[in-house]
């Protein structure tokens, strides 16, 4: 029995993680089977002949839940009426570019989009940020969006949690679904600091199955930060299904109240916790009822948690001065 409907709006629509994506939405994975989704896709003019190739399959399948689809390169039409933004498109970093100029190239993508969707969407419209640099994208994103709450922008590091707790699995001979509660803290980037310290494998500390520190602290570690870099290296070509897979569990995760004792990884705009700026965009252990999310508190960081936490802070920090034109 259908109980309402949605409407989706998807920038990067004929991308990579795009392609990945749209068809787990449309077949009622993300929101359930209950919901109607309304799809709206957004991408660039050169790309619009390839996302009507992709549309063409969204109707092949013949998706009972999926009850309209837009194709557009107007950041005003696809974003209108939408209850859901995930904004999966953006500049890529290539070769010879420095960090700040991709902040300040995907700065105005972003700028036009929060704008857009402040302007288009419905007010209680929820924003995923997956284009990197995610957190502060988003972060542009919120600034450029006065009509929307800031608790409603998020960036993803799902996957890196989802990285994190399939390495400490395999490390542990675990099911991945034994290992519960390994946060994200910070930038998604190659400063972000999982915490395996507050982890658990089969309901017991890391530490008591995994007793290796030095290999947590460095081998892991090391592991997740770069773990993007080596999988362009190996296929050529940046993760594509596994985001897309990351963003199907941050919706359902938002969406559906966190079992008692757990909680899972998102870049939220930040009120403070932890000694972290007000409205920075930072991933912290969060949960939610089904409606609302906070951020995880009293969780308590030996030295070398707090040394990781402070370096990626600091990125994110510099980050923020970099595209301050962006966010007056």
């Amino acid at each position: 029995m259908v109980n309402k409907k949605l409407k989706v709006a998807v920038t990067g629509a004929a991308g990579n993680i795009g392609y990945a994506l749209l068809f787990r939405i449309a077949s009622g994975q993300m929101f359930g089977p209950d919901v109607e989704i309304d799809l709206s896709l957004l991408e660039i003019e050169p790309a619009l002949p390839a996302l009507e190739g992709v549309v063409m399959e969204l109707e092949d399948c013949a998706f009972p839940l999926l009850k309209s689809i837009v194709q557009t390169a107007d950041s005003n039409k696809a974003f209108k009426g939408a209850d859901w933004a995930l904004l999966v498109g953006s500049i890529p970093r290539k070769a010879g570019m420095e960090r700040g100029d991709l902040l300040k190239i995907n700065g105005k993508i972003f700028t036009v989009q929060g704008k857009a969707i402040s302007d288009h969407a419905k007010p209680t419209c929820k924003v995923l940020v997956v284009g990197n640099p995610c957190n502060t994208n988003a972060y542009i994103a919120k600034a450029s969006a006065p009509n929307i709450p800031s608790k409603n922008f998020f960036a993803m590091t799902m996957l890196d949690q989802n990285r994190a707790c399939a390495q400490l699995a395999q490390k542990a001979g675990a099911s991945v679904g034994e290992v519960k509660n390994v946060a994200v803290w910070g930038n998604h980037s190659a400063t972000q600091y999982p915490d395996f310290y507050h982890g658990t494998i089969v309901g017991k500390p890391v530490f008591d199955v995994i007793s290796d520190e030095k290999w947590l602290q460095t081998t892991f570690i090391e592991t997740i930060q770069k773990r993007g870099a080596a999988i362009i290296k190996a296929r050529g070509l940046s993760s594509a299904a596994s985001a897309a897979n990351a963003v199907v569990d941050t919706v359902k995760n938002l969406n559906t109240p966190t079992k008692a004792g757990e909680f899972f990884s998102v870049a939220v705009s930040s009120d403070g916790s932890y000694g972290i700026e007000e409205g920075v965009i930072f991933s912290y252990p969060v949960r939610s009822d089904g409606e609302n999310w906070e951020i995880v508190q009293g969780i308590k960081h030996n030295d070398f948690a707090k040394e990781k936490i402070e370096a990626t802070y600091q990125e994110l920090l510099s980050e923020k001065e970099a595209i301050k034109e962006f966010c007056k």
